[in-house]
């Protein structure tokens, strides 16, 4: 198993990037919100891996937190989700936001996720829930607490998909509003939305 992985940023993209380890690279899979935080390329990093080991082949998955490790690894227990539908999901939320839905069962907060149906959400809720609860029994509170902040995102974010914006381009506008502004800044999702078209016009 490789667990966590040093060197430097070859090359990246959204959904993978190449890190140079001792002359070594290593090809590695990524969510977006594991693109987001690493470095510029030629920088060094560090990220936490999982290996996903199949018959015909080994993939390398990585995540600049443990928690989204954790999350991951949840998610591809869940019955029908595989590592790539797993990496799409860490793609379209973040691992608080995700905790926070799946232990309310905010099925239709999870069907906002591209390539996520409503049996799939409903899967996810159903397998994880509990285990959720009971492996973080200290910071449920928190999480439960945080869910006024969490469904005023996701207002929002659905406001943005029905202005034209798709899944990507809305989740990086909503991003980069709440990573300027703070999560306890935005109170209204009439807030929240219009700065995140600030932003979005911005770039």
């Amino acid at each position: 198993m490789i667990a966590r992985i040093t060197g430097t940023l070859v090359s990246k993209t959204p959904t993978e990037l190449v890190v140079d380890v001792h002359g070594v690279g290593f090809h590695i899979h990524i969510p977006l919100s594991t693109y987001e935080r690493i470095g510029a390329v030629g920088t060094n990093i560090t990220l936490y891996t999982y290996l996903y080991v199949r018959d015909d082949a080994l993939q390398l998955f990585g995540f600049a937190t443990e928690n989204e490790r954790q999350l991951f690894k949840l998610l591809i227990s869940v019955s029908g989700i595989g590592p790539r539908i797993a990496q799409g999901v860490l793609s379209g939320m973040s691992v608080e936001e995700l905790q926070v839905n799946i232990l309310q069962g905010n099925v239709n907060a999870l069907t906002s996720i591209q390539g996520i149906g409503k049996k799939t959400a409903e899967r996810i809720v159903l397998e994880l829930r509990d285990i959720l609860a009971k492996s973080t029994p200290d910071a449920t509170l928190t999480i439960i607490k945080s869910a006024t902040s969490v469904e005023i995102r996701n207002e929002a974010l659905l406001a943005l998909l029905s202005l034209g914006f798709t899944q990507q381009a809305a989740e990086k506008a909503l991003r980069a509003a709440l990573n300027d502004l703070g999560s306890n800044h935005c109170s209204t999702v009439e807030e929240l939305i219009k700065e995140a078209l600030k932003r979005s016009a911005s770039r």
